[in-house]
């Protein structure tokens, strides 16, 4: 009677017991305000004054000014024939860029995932492109596409290609996705090789034993299985690309005729050539919305597959 009496008041007095204040704060929390509330202040006052100046006219002389210039600036965007192409120009750079990159990425982690003796040696070259500053490998393209002493430049006139490589239309546009591909393969081939490492080795040697050949085995169970991983992959490089500036501007500066200016670099011009800051501030803005849009894009993505929980 006693143990009855106990264990039905027991969830009494648990439902009586007065309930532990929330706090909004932990420690730690509080003890990381201070520099979130800085970094907060260093991204958003930058924003709101872009947005200020997308509406004005910046004045230098006499002093930074700005006078009021209502829709002048977003008109004039959607308007302006010249940054139409500079964001198709874009696009392509980005898809020949981030298509070659992927394809040639995978494809050489495949080659050292299968490399059973000095893969750290031949991962560790293979790697070194990636640790080159942008604009010295703008500068190292610049001279081996030289036509007068550059290697490449050689090697093309020996197969009946006479002209300026970096003088073409085409073949400068070629020789920037060449070098941009050149320097950021081994990014995604390193994440690649990641996820092919972490691929189980009892489901291949099970589809070995179900008679899948090797390309049965990469397409039904190697490439679903790192799928995710390329996918991240693809995020981190198409951030990168969207605002690719440093080895056209070194190489070619957006010429010749324009065949290389993509929008950063139409951005640098407006603001730092040209000095017409209100209407690069707009320029900014586009370009803030369509890598935030871009970057939502994969984040579902990877919303959809569970990997941002």
């Amino acid at each position: 009677m006693s143990l009855t009496i106990e264990r039905t008041a027991a969830p009494e007095r648990i439902a009586q017991s007065p309930r532990p204040k929330r706090r909004w704060l932990s420690f730690e929390g509080k003890l990381l305000t201070p520099g979130v509330a800085l970094l907060a202040a260093l991204s958003i006052v930058p924003f709101v004054t872009m947005v200020a100046m997308s509406f004005t006219h910046v004045r230098l002389l006499g002093g930074v000014r700005l006078e009021w210039a209502g829709l002048t600036n977003w008109v004039r965007l959607f308007t302006d024939p010249d940054l139409g192409w500079n964001w198709v120009r874009t696009g392509l750079f980005f898809a020949a860029t981030l298509g070659l990159e992927m394809l040639l990425g995978l494809l050489f982690a495949l080659c050292m995932w299968r490399l059973l003796r000095g893969r750290n040696a031949v991962l560790s070259l293979f790697l070194l492109p990636m640790f080159v500053a942008p604009a010295i490998v703008g500068l190292l393209g610049r001279f081996l596409t030289d036509s007068t002493f550059g290697l490449y430049a050689w090697v093309l006139r020996q197969l009946g290609y006479t002209g300026d490589i970096l003088g073409g239309k085409v073949s400068s546009f070629v020789a920037v996705v060449a070098m941009d591909v050149w320097e950021w393969t081994p990014l995604i081939a390193l994440i690649a090789l990641a996820g092919l490492s972490s691929v189980p080795l009892s489901l291949r040697e099970a589809a070995a034993l179900d008679g899948a050949n090797g390309w049965q085995s990469l397409r039904h169970i190697v490439l679903p299985s790192i799928s995710n991983v390329l996918l991240v992959a693809l995020l981190i490089r198409s951030m990168d690309a969207i605002r690719y500036f440093d080895i056209i501007w070194v190489t070619t500066g957006g010429g010749p005729a324009d065949a290389t200016k993509i929008v950063p670099v139409r951005l640098y011009e407006t603001a730092f050539r040209f000095f017409d800051l209100g209407y690069a501030a707009t320029i900014g803005l586009v370009m803030l919305a369509a890598s935030i849009a871009i970057a939502r894009a994969f984040v579902r993505m990877l919303d959809k597959k569970g990997l941002t929980r």
